[in-house]
């Protein structure tokens, strides 16, 4: 693995240019010497090679919906195990082997998982190695680069150490002869602590609370650094009351800036707004993965529309396949306890009917589909034919994270609510169109936080990381929380075990570093 992470390093530099749309230093970069010819020591020579080198860490974090296969992505993998996703094809063997909670080390998306983490942190570590050797250049660019560069390792390795805890920290660049080129794994606490060491060092970098332009902010750092507190707070650390205090703290400085600048950092009034180009890298998105025609448009389109089967297009490209939809238990669970929750309106955050080739007659669905990603300019709306071309960004940070981490992070640490994590929880409530909440015992408003969390983040990515720093699983029958390990998940019968609190290490790492065993408990050897 690693030794063709070291061979596409220096390549993904030198096309790292075009991300964000923009070709920083490239006649100047062409002009120094041959590109076939170089090598870190003699890239590493100007300036706008550091925008180039962190550029490229950026484009390797699309690994997460990069393709796993027919009818599949790596996104995929986090929302199949939390139970409240079901496909609508079964014809990726890998995916139903998520879905069935039956998945081991050869699966397919967590080999892709593990591949594309640790490209973006080798990425990472050739930036962060080169850049203090530029001179020269100027220093608060260097400590913008340094600072970005830090947040994206950070961001890779938080991915890395809930998927599989102890995983190898690797912090320098590789090669051959490297005393840690065939690294053992690190304790999971450690690798922790150098997560909050990187997003500390790109807190102090200098970078603009926002930032419209995709690259990373202030305010993104200092969520991430919110989340990791809170996530070290639960399982598998139990950190408690130190750190729930800590990502409480964290998150009020964003909450606290937002409200002095809320042309800058707050909720979208709408849900549509969170699924709009024209809002990628605004308001509630504090940090996304970066799409653009001419350089790679969102895959995530074709998997989320029903099927061509249903004889009849609902998009301009035609491209439907269906394989992640929400189960109907989840999807009735929105209503079923709150009547007014606007999240299962038609065209909110699911859909069941739309329009023939995107822009025509009104076409019903047969069954919810996921709406959240859903990217009208591109697929069509009624009466407005679509271009066929998805610029639609990928979530990661949105602001009412911030605002959750803060509620569920106060109540733990002063063991009661206060007025701000009430105005920070009922603000999500609000758009939903549910009442406030108010008196509630510290356990209540808790599980109100969780709530708001499953209902608010299903299909980002982040449910399954929530069950298994709880260790809770929510319930839609009763509206409750599950212990995780029982807990059967309704899209496919199975019951959630022990083992399933980490996800197997790839067999295929396995056998090319055996210092990487033993294998993670109750997935063999």
């Amino acid at each position: 693995m690693k030794r063709k992470i070291l061979n596409k390093s220096l390549l993904l530099v030198l096309t790292g240019a075009l991300m964000l749309g923009t070709g920083t230093g490239c006649k100047k970069f062409l002009e120094e010497q041959d590109p076939s010819n170089l090598s870190p020591d003699s890239y590493f020579t100007l300036p706008e090679h550091a925008d180039a080198a962190v550029f490229a860490a950026y484009a390797r974090t699309r690994i997460i919906a990069e393709g796993a296969g027919i009818f599949s992505n790596n996104f995929q993998m986090l929302d199949a195990v939390t139970g409240t996703a079901i496909t609508g094809t079964a014809q990726n063997s890998d995916l139903n082997n998520l879905l069935g909670l039956v998945y081991n080390g050869e699966n397919l998306h967590v080999q892709q998982w593990w591949r594309g983490l640790y490209r973006v942190i080798a990425q990472c570590n050739l930036t962060l190695d080169n850049v203090p050797k530029i001179n020269p250049m100027d220093e608060a660019q260097r400590k913008r680069v340094m600072g970005e560069a830090s947040f994206l390792r950070a961001w890779a390795y938080f991915y890395a150490v809930r998927l599989w805890g102890d995983v190898p920290l690797v912090l320098n660049s590789q090669t051959a002869s490297s005393p840690d080129f065939a690294p053992a794994r690190t304790k999971a606490e450690d690798v922790y602590n150098q997560i909050v060491k990187d997003l500390q060092t790109a807190e102090a970098a200098g970078l603009p609370w926002v930032d419209p332009t995709g690259r990373v902010s202030t305010a993104a750092i200092k969520t991430q650094l919110a989340k990791v507190y809170l996530t070290m707070a639960g399982n598998p650390l139990g950190k408690g009351a130190t750190h729930y205090k800590l990502a409480a703290d964290k998150a009020k400085e964003v909450i606290d800036y937002a409200n002095a600048h809320t042309a800058q950092i707050g909720l979208f009034p709408s849900y549509g707004l969170l699924h709009a180009v024209a809002s990628n890298n605004k308001l509630e998105h504090l940090f996304e993965v970066q799409y653009l025609s001419g350089v790679e448009e969102n895959p995530l389109q074709s998997i989320m529309l029903p099927n061509n089967s249903l004889s009849k297009n609902i998009s301009a490209d035609g491209s439907g396949v269906g394989s992640s939809m929400p189960t109907r238990s989840f999807y009735d669970s929105y209503k079923k306890f709150e009547p007014k929750d606007k999240r299962t309106d038609e065209q909110q955050f699911f859909f069941t009917t739309y329009y023939v080739d995107g822009s025509g007659a009104d076409f019903p669905l047969g069954a919810p589909y996921i709406f959240k990603h859903f990217d009208v300019v591109c697929h069509g709306t009624k009466g407005v034919a679509g271009t066929g071309i998805s610029n639609l960004n990928l979530p990661q940070i949105r602001y009412a994270e911030t605002l959750l981490i803060y509620a569920e992070a106060q109540n733990k640490a002063d063991g009661a609510p206060n007025a701000d994590a009430y105005t920070a929880l009922n603000a999500i409530r609000a758009r939903a169109g549910l009442d406030a909440l108010s008196g509630l015992s510290s356990a209540a408003f808790e599980q109100a936080v969780w709530r708001e969390r499953w209902h608010e983040f299903a299909y980002e990515g982040i449910i399954w990381f929530d069950m298994v720093r709880l260790k809770k699983v929510y319930n839609e029958d009763n509206n409750g929380f599950d212990e995780f390990e029982g807990h059967v998940n309704k899209n496919s019968g199975q019951a959630l075990q022990k083992k399933h609190l980490l996800f197997p290490l790839p067999t295929s790492e396995m056998k090319n570093n055996l210092n990487l065993k033993p294998q993670n408990e109750g997935y063999g050897n």
